[in-house]
């Protein structure tokens, strides 16, 4: 099992990279004063050669003084690193391709070529006064004795870090703990994953990586990111804490609020069964599951929704059985009986059926009328 794993989260900077995403200054600001104070330890904030607006808000971030590491992303190239070299944060993040597709055909450029520019542009960074991280962009794809080639030539240069990127999440679990470890064999210094989720695999594929001896792992709230997304901070977070009992450091109460907080300034919704956020996770309908949490809430609770700062919710519909019909009534101070709760189901399951949705309050007295009405005729 491997030790202490760093959130360094990048929702402002790769989530904001969410096709159609934009954050505004004060939006950008906001989430990470949130982020900061839920104890993530670690953010990467923009671009620097982006331009002016870009560097006012990482030096608008910066002016907060949080409790957090601040990194900037930047290509492995001159005029990246000079707009990097204004902004006052940690950490300098320089990333270059290692595979070969993207170092032919993309960069037009060879093996040796990346390579060489490795200690340049590490030791500039670091005589201005910054930590560097030299990003490994499409490590997946890459031949894994040159990407850890180029890990060692980091190592060597003075970087404390290199980011093993999945850049098309195209790994499993398996393959990432072979070539997490390998690089774990390769080098000393800190091994950051970056996982997407093309595959829906960026958090089975993160926590992997911490099992293989990675240090830090990128995140997004809610899973920002190109494409299909980054994997999540919430994820994580909890993967960690309840998968291999390590604590992140980070609030889990305060992953709703956060959660919500990008979906409102990101404009993207968080889907109902969206795991550890969605509104519906901690949501019970079937009979069978009902019934088991009545009685303890452990038969089908994998962790306490408390830890999140939420609860349990019982819904009626199509596939709820006598007890949770009971509870709820229960809880309207109306108690049918055997017989009325069985016609209560039918009526239930029928107005689920049609109107797709559960009944509220005053649609359960009207099922409790019709069905003691009779009754009460007859009397």
């Amino acid at each position: 099992m491997a030790g202490d794993f760093i959130i360094n989260d990048t929702t402002l900077r790769d989530g904001e990279q969410t096709a159609g995403v934009a954050f505004t200054a004060e939006e950008k600001c906001l989430l990470a004063h949130a982020l900061a104070t839920a104890g993530v330890p670690e953010m990467e904030i923009g671009i620097p050669a982006m331009g002016a607006a870009e560097l006012q808000v990482i030096r608008d971030i910066a002016s907060l003084h949080l409790p957090s590491t601040l990194m900037v992303w930047t290509r492995m190239v001159d005029t990246d690193l000079r707009a990097a070299l204004g902004c006052p944060v940690d950490i300098v993040h320089m990333s270059v391709p290692v595979s070969d597709v993207q170092i032919e055909s993309k960069l037009r450029r060879s093996r040796e070529w990346v390579v060489a520019q490795i200690r340049p542009h590490v030791s500039r960074a670091l005589d201005a006064g910054f930590d560097v991280s030299v990003g490994m962009e499409d490590a997946s794809r890459a031949d894994i004795d040159f990407m850890c080639r180029v890990a060692e030539e980091a190592q060597t240069a003075g970087a404390r870090r290199v980011r093993f990127a999945d850049t098309l999440g195209m790994l499993d679990p398996f393959t990432t703990w072979i070539a997490i470890a390998r690089l774990r064999r390769a080098v000393d210094i800190e091994i950051e994953m970056h996982a997407h989720n093309d595959l829906g695999l960026a958090t089975a594929n993160t926590l992997a990586a911490f099992r293989a001896g990675a240090t830090h792992a990128n995140t997004t709230v809610n899973g920002l990111g190109e494409r299909a997304g980054n994997a999540p901070l919430e994820e994580v977070v909890m993967g960690l804490r309840h998968l291999h009992g390590a604590d992140a450091g980070i609030d889990p109460i305060a992953l709703p609020r956060i959660s919500h907080q990008v979906e409102l300034a990101s404009g993207r919704r968080v889907a109902g069964n969206k795991s550890i956020v969605g509104a519906d996770v901690f949501t019970h309908e079937s009979g069978i599951h009902v019934d088991g949490l009545l009685k303890n809430a452990h038969n089908y609770q994998g962790f306490d929704p408390a830890e999140l700062g939420r609860a349990h919710r019982l819904v009626l519909g199509k596939h709820s059985g006598s007890h949770a019909v009971r509870a709820a009534y229960a809880r309207l101070g109306l108690f049918p009986s055997p017989e009325e709760v069985s016609l209560i189901i039918d009526l239930i399951r029928a107005y689920a059926s049609t109107a797709k949705c559960e009944p509220d309050a005053a649609r359960l007295a009207d099922f409790y009328l019709e069905v003691t009405r009779p009754l009460q005729d007859v009397s």
